[in-house]
């Protein structure tokens, strides 16, 4: 193997925080509940090591509930100014309680205090009745500590397969994968474009 698949998805992340001119940490996140319907949005990525790549929402959200009844996804990285696209599939588990801790502080008030007055990916009736929600949590939560809600989790995907793909001209693109073995090692292959 020429390289450690976690090591250049680092190089490549960081290439793209110099060139990606909005959100290069953007990811697609596909789920699927457990009838095998699929479902994508985009989310943030909070984290990436040797044990996965880290996001956080709401566990009663739509993402949260098809992760709980099908714990796997796939992710995808698409940086258009460095005409690259990485790709990962695995299994989804909980982060810790004292990550998903650690993370929600670094969040400014307001997110924090935001993600009290949502209820994700359910029905609103108006934006006003959310609005006004935020603004009795702003209240109620006047000189105290804003902490994470119970249901405001972290979530990592470990890796399984990692496709690093490349845009080269005439279609003749250059597509290398990693797929973890049995030992725990990655093992590199090359597809056709």
């Amino acid at each position: 193997m020429a390289e450690d698949p976690n090591a250049l998805f680092e190089t490549w992340l960081a290439e793209a925080r110099a060139a990606e001119p909005n959100d290069p940490e953007a990811m697609a996140l596909a789920t699927a509940d457990a009838e095998g319907r699929p479902s994508v949005r985009m989310v943030l990525l909070k984290g990436h090591d040797e044990r996965g790549f880290a996001f956080y929402t709401n566990a009663q959200s739509r993402k949260g509930e098809e992760i709980a009844a099908n714990a796997r996804a796939a992710l995808l990285f698409h940086w258009k100014s460095l005409r690259r696209q990485v790709r990962i599939e695995g299994a989804v588990a909980p982060v810790t309680e004292a990550e998903a801790d650690s993370y929600f502080a670094t969040r400014s008030r307001d997110a924090r205090i935001g993600a009290w007055a949502s209820d994700q990916s359910r029905p609103l009736e108006s934006r006003a009745l959310f609005e006004a929600r935020y603004e009795e949590l702003v209240a109620k939560f006047e000189g105290k500590e804003v902490g994470r809600p119970p249901y405001w989790r972290g979530y990592r995907v470990a890796a399984e397969r990692i496709e690093f793909w490349t845009d080269r001209p005439h279609r003749l693109h250059e597509r290398r994968l990693f797929t973890l073995g049995a030992d725990g090692g990655w093992i590199e292959s090359l597809l056709y474009p």
